[in-house]
């Protein structure tokens, strides 16, 4: 029985699972949202939102608690240029955790762990916009 077991082990050593947490609120701050099993989800939501609210807060002291778990530069600079200012006056709950389906392989529960209002936020950070084919077309036919 787990009573009273507060964390997940994953089957990992400990070690290991920090960093895996630590990879995946890189990437949710690098890309707004991830895929990842429920359980992951689960455990690495209340770490993200911890680091968000270092991020509203945004002084010395909280870049530098922030730089201890997350060494990816475009999240770090997105978690304290966008991200802090935009969670700004929301008092907590940037995140959401939408199920999915299970997985083919193993059939473990896929959920989508993705901050709340990401739309408003614009694309991530560092990838291309992407434009369709018509409007391509569109945007070329309209030069000539």
């Amino acid at each position: 029985m787990r009573h009273r077991r507060a964390t997940r082990k994953f089957n990992r050593t400990a070690s290991h699972r920090h960093r895996m947490f630590q990879h995946l609120c890189e990437g949710l701050f690098r890309s707004w949202a991830i895929v990842t099993t429920v359980e992951k989800a689960k455990e690495v939501r209340p770490i993200a939102e911890g680091l968000i609210t270092l991020a509203r807060r945004g002084d010395s002291q909280a870049q530098r608690q922030v730089q201890r778990s997350i060494h990816d530069k475009m999240a770090y600079q997105t978690l304290f240029t966008k991200l802090g200012p935009h969670f700004a006056e929301r008092k907590g709950g940037y995140t959401r955790i939408l199920r999915l389906a299970r997985r083919p392989g193993d059939g473990a529960e896929v959920a989508l762990l993705e901050l709340v209002d990401r739309e408003k936020l614009g694309p991530p950070p560092g990838k291309p916009i992407r434009v369709k084919k018509e409007a391509k077309e569109k945007e070329g036919a309209g030069a000539k």
